[in-house]
């Protein structure tokens, strides 16, 4: 979930399917905000101080990447991760 007054982004736990991977809102939420800003990964990862790997690892919904990192790319964007709450019953289906 994106909230836009408040300047948060949190993240959402990933998913499994047998067939298929879910992505996170923070991987959609970098990517169609690079998009709008019409920057590159490249430039993307320069000005967040971090590799180009990593931004596509992000943008590409890897499932293990370093929180601060994930920060600086966010920072660039008015935003931080932050934990919110889920619907249990929901996650739980999901599992099965």
């Amino acid at each position: 979930m994106v909230l836009n007054n408040n300047k948060i982004v949190y993240l959402h736990l990933i998913r499994y399917n047998k067939m298929k991977k879910e992505t996170t809102a923070t991987a959609l939420f970098v990517k169609q905000k690079r998009k709008q800003t019409k920057i590159t990964q490249v430039e993307l990862a320069q000005k967040a101080g971090v590799g180009l790997r990593f931004i596509r690892d992000l943008e590409q919904n890897k499932t293990t990447l370093r929180v601060d990192k994930v920060n600086d790319v966010l920072l660039l964007f008015g935003c931080e991760l932050a934990p919110c709450p889920i619907n249990r019953d929901k996650l739980l289906n999901n599992k099965l």
